[in-house]
């Protein structure tokens, strides 16, 4: 009997999901001269080291998919300088589940910088995670809908100018929070709202990188900040935010500060609705601006000023017609009257008679 090479899958991994990697190889022995093996076993190495290399820099895969987002409300901005990253759906190989990172604030590293987040792509029989980075420009995150100014393209929650940060009230919970660079500008959604959360397959988000996407992917990158990585193990570690445990509904679906999953700070998933958005600022907080404020969102201030507007006055004709007494009917129309009847054909003695004449 030949030498029989046994690969074991590791338990868990770093990345919480199913790798392709080899973690272990038993080599089994069993009739075979050791002396020629020892020759043969270089061969062997030198032979599996690409597959090795390969399994162990393939992106991170599950044969599962991933569930669909829950509906929650943001919690508000705990400060200026921080941004918005949404929840998601991570998996681990230690529970053999899925389970909830909760959408949280978190201090941007860089000035500049903006977060693009992470998707779940389905690839062949595989859902494959890509991970989110910091970046200058906002990359391909699968087209899926996050909610909160990440509407599947780009981000809508905001934007740098001057080294800070310019924050969309429409789609971002300012609350209380003193943060004067503000602006509100109305996000539409112009395609069906969904709640899947992976890109790929008859069932998944069907989009593919545009050219300035790509573009983003290529440019200096940041990971995921310490803050958050602590973020993503506390998750790990809190059995409710399992999907064996909350189908769905996790009971923590965003918090203010990364790690802090209790307080006043947390907010758990609905069980209703279809996607996650803030509800429009109170007047006192819209910009001084009216006539910037309406440029900014034409479309529903301008309608919300024609509702409070007083009704315009009736049409003179309507007027007239509700409280003028009706028109007597009209006298029929004069006609001309007719020309009188042009004398008869003399009888023809007359006719002779008036020759004569």
């Amino acid at each position: 009997m030949g030498p029989v090479l046994v690969f074991s899958r590791p338990v868990g991994s770093n990345h919480g999901v199913r790798c392709a990697s080899v973690a272990a190889i038993q080599v089994i022995i069993g009739g075979v001269n050791p002396r020629r093996f020892s020759t043969l076993l270089p061969l062997l190495l030198l032979l599996l080291l690409p597959i090795i290399s390969t399994a162990q820099a393939a992106d991170p895969s599950i044969d599962v998919a991933p569930p669909d987002l829950p509906v929650y409300e943001q919690p508000p901005i705990p400060q200026d300088g921080f941004l918005w990253t949404p929840g998601y759906w991570a998996w681990s190989d230690d529970i053999d589940d899925y389970y909830w990172v909760p959408g949280t604030w978190v201090a941007v590293p860089q000035i500049d910088y903006l977060w693009t987040p992470g998707y779940w792509g389905l690839i062949g029989a595989a859902y494959i995670w890509h991970s989110g980075y910091w970046g200058p420009h906002i990359g391909f995150y699968g087209g899926v809908n996050y909610g909160y100014g990440y509407g599947g393209r780009g981000y809508q929650g905001g934007y740098w100018r001057n080294g800070h940060l310019f924050y969309n009230q429409s789609v971002t919970n300012v609350g209380n929070t003193r943060i004067t660079n503000v602006y509100n500008t109305t996000v539409y959604n112009d395609t069906a709202v969904s709640r899947v959360s992976f890109n790929g397959g008859s069932r998944g988000v069907q989009a593919r990188p545009t050219a300035s996407e790509l573009s983003a992917a290529h440019e200096p990158h940041v990971a995921a900040t310490p803050l958050q990585r602590q973020h993503e193990r506390a998750a790990h570690g809190t059995p409710a935010l399992r999907f064996s445990a909350n189908y769905g509904h996790p009971p923590i679906a965003a918090t203010s500060r990364p790690g802090a999953f209790s307080g006043d700070g947390t907010v758990a998933a609905k069980h209703t609705g279809t996607l996650s958005f803030v509800h429009q600022p109170a007047p006192r907080e819209a910009a001084p601006d009216a006539a910037q404020s309406r440029a900014a969102a034409p479309r529903e201030l301008q309608t919300r000023q024609s509702a409070r507007a007083p009704p315009q006055a009736a049409p003179a004709e309507v007027r007239s017609h509700e409280i003028q007494p009706p028109r007597a009917p009209r006298a029929p129309p004069q006609t001309r009257p007719n020309p009188p009847p042009r004398p008869a054909q003399p009888p023809p003695e007359q006719e002779q008679d008036h020759d004569r004449r």
